[in-house]
C-alpha cells in the first residue's frame, strides 16, 4: 500500500515538473554582459562596493578594476553618484518616545564607456524598510537594523546586476 502511494506521488511530481518545462519556466542563470572589464570607483571600504565586486567576479565573465591608474583597461565605467543610508523617525508614542523607524538606502549610478558614450543614464535605486523600536531591547534592535541594511544592500546589488546585464552593446 505504501509503495503504491509513493509511486502515485512520484508520478504526480514528474507530471508537474514536465508541465513547468513546457510553459517555458527555467531557473535563473548567471547574466551575460556585453563587457568583460568594468571600472568601479566605489571605495574598498564600501560594503556595497565589495558585494557588487564579488557578485560581478563570481559570474566568471567580468573583471572589476578599482585602480584609477588602470582605468584605460576597462571597457565600461560604473560611476557611483550617491550611496546613502538614512534612518527616519516614523512614529512616536504618547510620551514622545520613538516607536517606529524607517530605514532607507539610496544608490544612484551611471554606466558609460571611457569614450563617454552613456550606456545607462543616471539611475537611482531606492529601498526602504520599517522597523519598530523598543527601548528595552536596544541591542537586539541594532542587530535587526544591521540585518535589514545588509538585506537591502544585497537587493540593490542584484538590481544593479540586472541593469548591467540589460546593456546589450557598447
Amino acid at each position: 500500500m505504501q509503495r503504491r502511494a509513493f509511486l502515485t506521488a512520484a508520478s504526480s511530481v514528474s507530471l508537474a515538473l514536465a508541465g513547468l518545462g513546457g510553459c517555458g519556466f527555467a531557473l535563473r542563470k548567471a547574466p551575460n554582459f556585453a563587457f568583460s572589464t568594468l571600472y568601479s570607483s566605489l571605495p574598498e571600504s564600501s560594503p556595497l562596493g565589495v558585494e557588487l565586486r564579488r557578485s560581478l567576479e563570481a559570474t566568471g565573465k567580468v573583471k572589476v578594476i578599482s585602480d584609477l591608474r588602470r582605468i584605460n583597461e576597462a571597457q565600461v565605467i560604473l560611476e557611483p553618484l550617491l550611496d546613502q543610508r538614512e534612518k527616519v523617525v516614523l512614529s512616536l508614542n504618547a510620551t514622545g518616545q520613538v516607536r517606529e523607524f524607517q530605514l532607507r538606502l539610496r544608490f544612484r549610478f551611471r554606466l558609460h564607456t571611457p569614450a563617454g558614450k552613456e550606456l545607462i543614464p543616471a539611475s537611482e535605486i531606492s529601498l526602504q524598510r520599517d522597523i519598530s523600536f523598543n527601548e528595552s531591547a536596544v541591542l537586539a534592535k541594532e542587530a535587526e537594523e544591521a540585518l535589514l541594511y545588509r538585506d537591502m544592500q544585497s537587493d540593490v546589488v542584484q538590481q544593479i546586476m540586472r541593469r548591467l546585464a540589460a546593456v546589450t552593446e557598447l
